[in-house]
């Protein structure tokens, strides 16, 4: 069986990820008690589920004793995987205060920020225990298909093999747009030189030749570009060793329209000759998102 825990911050997206699985096929149960998850194998059988996923959230029962049940599930060749969706505590406070929903932990004598920063204490054990994805500078459109690219490569990975992986994924960014929740190493290469100041360069992005060339004959691009993969390569063996799950690096730049996007592009052909790589760029992703009609 393979099974997909949806987790993370209420008003971070998780319904929205989780209609993403039902929209693919997956039998989908929302917000179930974290102490029923060991049984859910006997409970989908006679509905003949291959593939599962799961939503649970901070009212849960036991929600402390997941990342062990996890395990033990493992150990029982259940092929899980666990998507933490997270967003800044600014950004959750817009949404529930446009939406006018009450926050599952809160009460009369706790604000809406501190039933907030309650929840993220009480979750905090999970967010390294899978893919973790900062919405709070995506729209539903592009968490949806963030989620669906997530999906996609799971199921390539499918049947699960018996040596660890790890997934190198790499993000792009701006930092006008602040720095993403999820990353665990951050690089900044706004010292690079700018195409964004050639009016003819502006327009394109750091996936398009004319970028590409630009950067390409800038040494100190070519320097920033070999120190950051030799940082990553010197580490990594690291994490495999801690059993992580994935590893978040972030490239950005001012806007996340060149030379973040160039360095992601070039970084991710190179480290997947070898690993497991997802790309991400959060600014051109959320760009199209917007352009694009709402799924």
């Amino acid at each position: 069986m393979q099974l997909v825990i949806v987790t993370g911050l209420s008003g971070s997206g998780k319904s929205i990820a989780l209609r993403v699985f039902e929209d693919s096929g997956y039998y989908c149960i929302d917000n179930l008690p974290a102490t029923l998850l060991p049984h859910i194998q006997s409970h989908v059988a006679d509905r003949d589920a291959a593939k599962v996923a799961i939503s649970i959230d901070s009212r849960s029962i036991a929600i402390e004793s997941l990342p062990s049940i996890l395990q033990t599930l493992k150990t029982q060749g259940i092929a899980v995987h666990l998507l933490y969706l997270d967003a800044h505590l600014e950004t959750l406070v817009k949404r529930f205060s446009e939406t006018r929903r009450k926050h599952p932990l809160s009460t009369p004598e706790q604000a809406l920020a501190e039933s907030i920063k309650h929840e993220r204490a009480l979750l905090s054990g999970l967010s390294n225990l899978g893919h973790h994805v900062d919405t709070s500078n995506l729209s539903a459109n592009a968490l949806r298909q963030h989620t669906r690219a997530w999906m996609l490569q799971l199921e390539q990975s499918y049947p699960p093999t018996r040596s660890h992986t790890l997934v190198l994924s790499f993000i792009s960014f701006g930092f006008k747009h602040g720095i993403p929740l999820d990353a665990d190493f951050v690089f900044d290469v706004r010292s690079l030189p700018n195409p964004h100041y050639d009016p003819v360069l502006r327009p394109f992005n750091g996936k398009q030749a004319p970028i590409q060339q630009f950067l390409q004959n800038a040494p100190q691009v070519l320097e920033m570009q070999a120190d950051i993969q030799h940082y990553i390569e010197k580490w990594l063996p690291s994490f495999y060793q801690d059993h992580r799950s994935y590893l978040t690096i972030g490239i950005g730049c001012t806007g996340g329209q060149h030379r973040s996007v160039y360095l992601v592009e070039q970084l991710g052909a190179y480290f997947k000759q070898q690993h497991q790589v997802m790309i991400r760029h959060r600014e051109l992703q959320e760009a199209a998102a917007q352009a694009a009609p709402d799924q």
